[in-house]
């Protein structure tokens, strides 16, 4: 299961003016779901408000958000939600958070319409308070004072953070790397975090994606050519390319590709469609208008000339890549003669569902390229050198690592240290941690807000360990068997119990067991009182009793039990 169980304790009282704390509700050993909280006095703010996407235990579940009763319970005091940029592992969960705390936003140009395409969609009777800051702009949120510093991602307009505090200055990297010639030209702002380093950095906090990498991360225009050198080994065939919705750099060479090749580039899948348009009205995408053409007119254009732009890149049921490999899709039927490129990589935890999918579309007579060998994907994030620069340049006093699994923050807070940070200024925290700051200490009070995760299925919620989760698991597991009885005041049988089985048994060819069933709950209401007002709940509870100790001589799982007991009044 992945994130923390719910904790039933909640934070203490409002800390002093003198005292900083940092409160991570999501985004720790774990890959998505990025929030953490920093409050001073009277003031809180929220950084990040992401989601996370389920592994393959969490049944029919959409995608996880941060418990957020902290933010619920503290509403008062939010000046505001910092967000860094437009992934959804930043911005998917305020939908569900930030109607219920009714603060302003801030962000980015791109990031802010991201978020108001978001709830659109999803909220469209909430509109969000939205204030746009560009890099090297600062704002101020109660005690707060917030400056967007530019840094380089698979996403225009990411931002790292300095935040300004009575007690120091906290600076946040986002997500980065170090690309020194970047699609769109803008290069992470060494000089800005220079600059508070030389001032000096109370905390500091950076990702920890790829701190397991060595060297550096290698520029997105290895894409570019990727792409150029697959359509010259290609001319004829139709291309197919799965990358993510949000990495729109990506987007930009693929347009720029297909127009010097003389495709045209179909976009398949809503956020695929909505993302880019976005950006091309935005002007974060140069594109040519002629070269797109709608999903419904691609089968018009000639294998040789179309690039067809999918979501489904990780393997998602219902995205448009998985759709075709089940020929399924409305519009595009894969085949012999396609080229399939999938440009990225599996988020952990996808693999199972990444394989499946490049299994089919082999089986559909496609070629697929996947491999990473063949630079089909480059990361966002900084790899190993370039998380030990920032340190060198931040020079903080204190150190946390963020996003990324258990491993990567262990390795993370060492990378710290080799660069002389003392082990004791290095935090490995856990999300409803609080690490508290003044002039003189920093110490941690484990599990002492509470955190974990919420399942969203649709658009219901429930508790990580809920108990719906569990039924779906234990059903996907053993099968159910329902029954269903009506009874007279008197207890007394109307009809022949009615006794279904789903992944169990199949009734129909388990008559014994059907008749021991019913002479099971047979017995069971004769030794029980009728007449008067009786409590169908414990008539079911003795009946399922009963029914269990039966099933246990047939398997040594039962299954899942649902009863229906209706007293029929006379």
């Amino acid at each position: 299961m992945t994130g923390n169980a719910p904790r039933k304790r909640r934070g203490r009282k409002t800390p002093a003016m003198d005292e900083l704390r940092f409160i991570p509700l999501g985004g720790l050993g774990q890959i998505g779901k990025n929030m953490f909280v920093l409050e001073c006095g009277e003031d809180i703010i929220v950084v990040d408000s992401g989601l996370m996407f389920p592994d393959e235990e969490m049944l029919g579940i959409d995608f996880v958000i941060p418990d957020a009763t902290y933010l619920f319970d503290n509403k008062d005091r939010i000046r505001g939600v910092v967000l860094t940029h437009g992934h959804e592992d930043h911005i998917g969960s305020l939908p569900f958070i930030l109607p219920r705390i009714d603060v302003p936003i801030y962000g980015t140009r791109l990031t802010l319409a991201m978020v108001e395409a978001k709830f659109r969609d999803s909220c469209p009777d909430y509109k969000p308070v939205a204030h746009e800051f560009r890099a090297g702009e600062s704002f101020s949120l109660g005690c707060f004072n917030v400056t967007f510093l530019s840094v380089c991602h698979s996403i225009p307009d990411g931002v790292g953070l300095a935040i300004e505090t009575p007690v120091g200055t906290v600076v946040h990297t986002g997500d980065f790397k170090l690309d020194p010639t970047p699609v769109d030209g803008r290069i992470t702002d060494y000089s800005a975090f220079a600059e508070y380093g030389s001032k000096g950095v109370l905390l500091m906090l950076s990702d920890s994606t790829n701190v397991e990498r060595p060297g550096f991360t290698q520029s997105e225009r290895v894409i570019g050519r990727t792409l150029e050198r697959l359509l010259r080994l290609h001319r004829n065939r139709r291309v197919v390319i799965a990358a993510f919705s949000t990495n729109l750099h990506r987007a930009q060479q693929i347009l720029e590709v297909a127009s010097r090749f003389n495709r045209k580039v179909a976009l398949m899948g809503r956020s695929m469609i909505q993302n880019v348009n976005l950006a091309i009205d935005l002007g974060y995408i140069n594109v040519d208008p002629a070269i797109l053409v709608p999903m419904e007119e691609a089968n018009r254009v000639p294998d040789n000339r179309l690039i067809v732009l999918t979501t489904g890149s990780q393997g998602e049921p219902f995205s448009g890549l998985v759709r075709m490999s089940k020929g399924e899709h409305r519009f595009i039927n894969v085949g012999q003669g396609d080229l399939v490129a999938v440009f990225a990589t599996p988020i952990p935890g996808n693999e199972k569902l990444v394989s499946r999918t490049i299994n089919r579309l082999f089986e559909c007579g496609c070629e697929v390229v996947y491999d990473r060998d063949q630079e089909v994907h480059v990361s966002g994030h900084a790899a190993r050198e370039e998380l030990k620069m920032m340190l060198s340049i931040v020079r903080p006093r204190y150190f946390v690592p963020l996003h990324g699994e258990y491993r990567h923050l262990v390795r993370h807070a060492r990378l710290a240290q080799d660069m002389d940070i003392p082990q004791k200024n290095t935090f490995i925290l856990q999300n409803g941690d609080v690490l508290s700051f003044n002039e003189s200490r920093a110490r941690v009070s484990r599990g002492a807000v509470v955190s974990g995760g919420i399942l969203v299925d649709g658009m219901a919620l429930g508790e990580m360990q809920n108990s719906l989760l569990k039924e779906r698991q234990e059903i996907s597991e053993e099968g159910i068997i329902m029954i269903s009885l009506a009874v007279d005041q008197d207890l007394n049988l109307l009809a022949e119990p009615i006794i279904e089985s789903v992944g169990f048994l199949h009734m129909s060819d388990a008559e014994d067991l059907r008749k021991e069933l019913v002479s099971a709950i047979q017995g069971v209401l004769a030794g029980l009182p009728g007449g008067g007002r009786s409590d169908s709940d414990k008539i079911a509870h003795k009946i399922r009793g009963r029914i269990r100790s039966v099933l246990k001589r047939y398997s040594r799982n039962p299954p899942v039990i649902k009863l229906f007991v209706n007293i029929i009044e006379s």
